[in-house]
């Protein structure tokens, strides 16, 4: 059972940032201070209930943030708490990233982006605490709890993204068109998707895009075109995807989270191997990525992003169409073709 008020863990050894930090959050949530890295694990410690995430200067006497957030992930009871690194040093971004921290936030501190911050990850925490309990229990009487939980999960991730939630439902509707195409009409790939389970790989869809929870506002939210650093920051929202499914259970003994892993990390390869993170090609990717691939380009390019304006329907068919073999596997493209009208529509209807 959740508690009531989440509780925070500030961490900072200048006593005017954990001033600020309070009062952004003072009216939302518990707080604990700590002014180095040992006294936030004395803090730990006594904690009950702990901290649902820790806001954790990076420079401190006595223990730095860097090698307290080393010893947390060593230990059962802590690696589970986010972490949110307090940091002035931007060049330091995508390794406290790499390294495990789930978001940062820059100094000077803002009020806002504090508390959209401190509010996203809490409510991905919740969502996956809750979710690891569903999975425990694996009875048929959660099922439908479970779907809402994961569809909610999706939804902080689109509204982060500034996307109204539809964006998961449009993607997830045009895999279904596509897989029930691809079946009816014997493709080559009717067998293997049946194995696969279909209503399976459509539920998987609404996480394909969970990493972005760890991709920075300042490069989420950019309305123009990502530098090259800022890009190679963008692309590992796969891979912190493929982690964040890896939290929620074994996907060798679940289906459902190996359609989930193999999405998230795949869904950005292309047919001609030029794709990321780690530049699959042809039937290497897995089919259900590949499947994504096109549902998440398609929606792109129909629908407002704010980096870009919509594309015509027209226009974003023919781009489709010229990545054949290239970007996209040709015979999923030939049934793009022969959906276009469907698609079209469930991109009109959920908007």
């Amino acid at each position: 059972m959740l508690e009531k008020i989440p509780t925070v863990l500030i961490v900072d050894d200048e006593e005017i940032n954990v001033a600020i930090l309070e009062e952004i959050l003072k009216e939302d949530y518990h707080i604990l201070t700590a002014a180095d890295g040992k006294e936030a694990l004395e803090v730990l410690q006594t904690a009950k209930p702990l901290p649902k995430i820790i806001l954790l200067d990076v420079i401190m006497p006595k223990m730095t943030g860097r090698e307290l957030f080393e010893i947390l992930l060593k230990d059962k009871t802590f690696q589970r708490i986010p972490v949110i690194f307090i940091t002035a040093e931007e060049k330091s971004e995508s390794e406290l990233l790499d390294a495990g921290a789930v978001d940062f936030i820059n100094k000077p501190l803002e009020h806002d982006i504090v508390k959209l911050r401190v509010r996203n990850q809490i409510a991905l925490k919740n969502y996956s605490d809750n979710l690891e309990e569903m999975v425990a229990i694996k009875s048929a009487e959660v099922t439908k709890t479970l779907d809402n939980i994961l569809q909610g999960l999706a939804n902080v991730i689109e509204h982060r993204d500034l996307e109204s939630g539809e964006h998961v439902k449009r993607t997830q509707l045009f895999v279904k068109v596509l897989i029930d195409y691809l079946i009816e009409t014997e493709s080559v790939y009717a067998e293997e998707l049946k194995k696969l389970q279909p209503d399976i790989i459509v539920k998987a869809m609404a996480l394909h895009d969970v990493g972005k929870i760890a991709i920075p506002d300042r490069i989420l939210l950019k309305p123009g075109k990502l530098d090259t650093d800022e890009f190679e920051l963008m692309k590992t929202h796969t891979t912190r995807g493929k982690e964040i499914i890896h939290e929620l259970g074994d996907v060798n003994s679940s289906l459902y989270l190996k359609h989930c892993e193999d999405i998230c990390f795949s869904h950005h390869e292309r047919w001609d191997g030029n794709g990321y993170p780690i530049q699959l090609k042809e039937d290497q990717i897995p089919i259900t990525a590949r499947l994504a691939s096109l549902a998440d380009v398609y929606d792109a390019l129909v629908c407002a992003r704010v980096y870009k304006a919509a594309m015509s329907y027209g226009e974003a068919l023919q781009i489709i169409v010229n990545g054949r073999g290239t970007q996209f596997d040709p015979i999923m493209v030939d049934a793009v073709v022969q959906l276009s009208e469907q698609l079209r529509e469930i991109s009109l209807k959920y908007r």
